[in-house]
């Protein structure tokens, strides 16, 4: 193997180690889902108090930000559980703007 194919299995190796450190574990992207749209969207739409954001709104690395140092403006989260916080950044980052699948949440 020349220098060039050994540099690049090694980026994306390296690549992948590195999305799976970030990588969100053990919550639900279908539940998440669901309870992203029942409770996130009524003020996280176009025109809403929140403004529009979906799972493309950031990269995978900004949506485990956001929950890791639970940012989130006034008290929005307090009524969830900790297994549903998982959940919705579980689908958020499965479905990021940088993610193998990105979607929005319509």
């Amino acid at each position: 193997m020349d220098f060039r194919k050994l540099l690049i299995i090694g980026l994306v190796l390296g690549a992948f180690t590195v999305t799976s450190a970030l990588a969100v574990e053990g919550g639900n992207p279908k539940k998440g889902k669901y309870l992203f749209k029942k409770n996130c969207k009524t003020c996280h739409t176009e025109g809403a108090e929140g403004g529009p954001i979906t799972p493309l709104s950031k990269t995978m690395a900004q949506w485990d930000r956001v929950f890791k140092d639970n940012k989130h403006p006034n008290d929005a989260w307090k009524d969830f559980s900790e297994k549903d916080l998982l959940d919705i950044n579980q689908f958020l980052f499965d479905h990021a703007v940088d993610s193998d699948q990105p979607e929005t949440c319509g």
